[in-house]
């Protein structure tokens, strides 16, 4: 499945939220060197009870906005 999802680094907490168009994802870790990114795929795992290998970044890898597809296993 493809989710958009608008990402906000640098957060006091670590949550997601639900929107009309997507998820809504609060990270601690900043925009640096793909750190925030590694740590959206861990919060979207453990928030959909998927492997990390599971979750890839479709579109926006330089940008808060991102397509990302959840593979789930059968």
């Amino acid at each position: 499945m493809r989710i958009k999802v608008r990402v906000v680094p640098r957060s006091r907490q670590e949550k997601i939220v639900l929107l009309d168009e997507g998820l809504k994802v609060y990270i601690r870790e900043p925009a640096i060197d793909g750190r925030a990114n590694k740590k959206l795929i861990e919060v979207l795992a453990k928030h959909y009870q998927v492997k990390k290998y599971n979750i890839a970044i479709i579109k926006g890898h330089n940008s808060r906005d991102k397509v990302v597809n959840i593979h789930a296993d059968s």
